[in-house]
């Protein structure tokens, strides 16, 4: 009979947090490798390097991957014959790892935890709590997995209570396409199929923190009808030319996970999750001899890569005006210097609802550039923490008063913007840029200086004014309403050819 401590297992849970805050898992980096050398969309294959530069720069300067930190999740199968030596739940304990790991002074996480979801959400300042899943099992250790999710993958979750003689591909192959580019490709797909709709979620979280082995599948072939359909899934999906970053290629998956459970003879209910570039997740184990040990990937695992901008344009943001944006074309590549403004949902509700008052705006958005991002705190000497760009979509509701009323010129985010956002965009003569998802600590170097504006109380989603030197982004939305996100992945579905493209 083994005996768990309450310091060792709370210092395994801050130690596993930290450590996939900046370490990618070894299969992931393998399996984008290879991706990225397979890869023939130049836009895609650009994105991905940028995705691996930046992991090998995290674990080099144990900096965060994603700006997203997360939501804390923690799965545990606790052994039956196990001792605990505490006076603390297991919850309390993960909730006690947990704060310690996000307030790290070396090493700050950004706090993305709101109380209240409904109502005030409010910030709750150290990421907790967690979400724990707890197993009793036989034996005399404690298996734990900890992983942290970040919300443009997980909300684009989808779930849906198909009837018996649905075909669960047809049901994928429908769902993918609506996800677009907010859940940061490539990644994993991860499907969980039967049970109940709970367990059918939470087999789908689960199987998708499993290795990424589809080569060695591939290799070998199916054996199971789950091994048959995540091939089948894998093939299918990557055939619908989605690519990095939504900006169309031939990888858009690296891997699809299947887990089943008995049902219900009416049901078939199924999960489908994402898990996007910044997959970050640890399995270890405690038999009561310590806290955990996790050994450092070796570097030789990144590849050694390095970006050519020399054909991108520059662009100055404290001269830009109409003319000039209105010369941008979709899909062209752009070095952005000078003041870039920053302001998220929350700040963006608060200017809509300025104006709608007819009250002053606390910012001067008129010919500026903003920028969707909640960056991490900074430590040491950096001037800015990890601040890659948040999923744009959910800005399209405010697109139109911010470039009507308050005369904003352009916006940079991640992924693709909606059909009103376009026409918005169109109609103002604006443009829409995009920043690599999954490259946070990278886009943050190019950032010199920063000082909050506006909103203050809101933390990582106050309105922030950067100066920047040579951001690398791309033009995703011109001045005419054309997308790359439209554009891209129709082309690359086409060159594919396994799936027609459906024009209207």
């Amino acid at each position: 009979m083994n005996t768990i401590r309450r310091d060792d297992f709370i210092q395994s849970i801050t130690d596993g947090f930290q450590f996939i805050s900046y370490y990618h898992p070894t299969d992931y980096i393998k399996a984008l490798s290879e991706a990225y050398e397979q890869e023939q969309s130049p836009a895609a294959k650009e994105a991905m390097a940028q995705i691996l530069i930046n992991s090998r720069m995290c674990a080099e300067g144990h900096r965060p991957i994603c700006q997203d930190t997360g939501i804390a999740i923690v799965f545990i199968n606790a052994g039956m014959d196990v001792r605990w030596d505490t006076n603390m739940s297991i919850e309390d304990m993960v909730n006690e790892g947990v704060r310690r790991a996000y307030t790290d002074k070396d090493n700050t996480l950004r706090a993305s935890i709101l109380a209240d979801p409904d109502g005030a959400r409010t910030n709750t300042g150290d990421n907790t709590p967690a979400v724990t899943h707890v197993q009793l099992v036989p034996g005399d250790k404690v298996e734990i997995i900890v992983a942290a999710k970040g919300g443009g993958s997980e909300n684009k979750s989808k779930f849906a209570m198909l009837l018996p003689s649905d075909n669960v591909v047809d049901w994928v192959l429908d769902q993918v396409p609506t996800m677009g580019a907010d859940w940061c490709p490539p990644g994993v797909l991860s499907l969980g199929i039967g049970g109940s709709p709970e367990k059918a979620m939470l087999m789908a979280k689960w199987a998708m923190m499993e290795p990424i082995n589809m080569h060695e599948l591939k290799a070998r072939g199916p054996s199971s009808h789950t091994e048959e359909l995540r091939l089948e899934l894998y093939e299918k999906v990557n055939a619908l030319g989605i690519g990095a970053q939504g900006l169309g290629g031939l990888t858009t998956v690296l891997d699809v996970k299947v887990t089943d459970y008995p049902t219900h003879a009416a049901s078939k209910p199924v999960a489908l999750l994402p898990n996007c570039a910044a997959t970050r997740h640890l399995h270890f184990t405690l038999d009561g001899s310590g806290p955990a040990d996790f050994a450092p990937p070796e570097l030789d695992n990144w590849p050694k890569l390095s970006l050519d901008f020399s054909s991108s344009r520059k662009l100055n943001l404290d001269t830009i005006n109409h003319e000039e944006v209105a010369t941008l074309k979709a899909g062209e590549r752009l070095l952005l210097s000078g003041k870039l403004l920053t302001g998220r949902d929350s700040a963006q509700k608060r200017l809509v609802e300025l104006m709608n008052k007819g009250e002053k705006l606390p910012v001067d958005f008129h010919n500026r550039f903003i920028y969707y991002v909640g960056p991490v705190d900074p430590v040491r000497d950096e001037v800015v923490g990890p601040a890659g760009p948040t999923t744009s979509s959910r800005m399209d509701r405010f697109t139109e008063p911010m470039l009507e009323k308050a005369g904003l010129l352009g916006m940079v985010g991640k992924s693709e913007r909606g059909p009103a956002a376009i026409e918005s965009i169109k109609n103002h003569g604006a443009i829409y840029c995009i920043a690599v998802g999954g490259a946070a600590y990278l886009v943050s170097k190019a950032i010199r200086s920063s000082r909050v504006l506006a909103f203050p109380e809101l933390g990582m989603e106050a309105i922030y004014e950067f100066e920047v030197k040579d951001m690398p982004v791309i033009v995703a939305v011109d001045s005419n309403g054309n997308a790359v996100h439209q554009t891209g992945p129709a082309e690359w579905r086409r060159k594919i050819g396994n799936i027609p493209v459906v024009t209207a």
